[in-house]
């Protein structure tokens, strides 16, 4: 009879233990997580209108922040939810003029367009 060594690998009583807290933590993101994020977003000569759900989270609990021709929205310490978004839209908001309304969880800006300036110098011909 012939004998030969061979590695036979252990069984791991603990190769599914962390399967369930990996599973808990993937549900628990996913459910923190805000599944509707997409905005509805139109635009006419002037104006953009973006229009989000922001179900359960107050005026106060807002934070709508613009620079430029990028919009960022997040909620702040305390809301219920967490939500952090941006949108970059083609052209600057003139701050000045733009408004932001919240109704029953449905949040509408209107973003008022900069009208572009010319920099533009004429140069004299000799």
């Amino acid at each position: 009879m012939f004998f030969a060594t061979t590695a036979r690998p252990q069984l791991n009583r603990h190769a599914y233990a962390n399967t369930g807290r990996t599973l808990e933590r993937f549900m628990d993101e996913a459910l923190r997580a805000n599944t509707n994020k997409a905005a509805t977003y139109t635009q006419d000569e002037t104006s953009f209108t973006l229009t989000l759900d922001v179900p359960g989270i107050a005026k106060d609990q807002l934070s709508i922040a613009i620079e430029g021709a990028v919009v960022r929205i997040s909620s702040k310490e305390g809301a219920p939810r967490r939500y952090n978004a941006a949108y970059e839209l083609p052209l600057d908001i003139d701050t000045a003029t733009s408004e932001a309304k919240l109704e029953h969880g449905v949040l509408t800006l209107k973003l008022v367009k900069k009208v572009p300036v010319s920099n533009a110098a004429e140069l004299a011909i000799q």
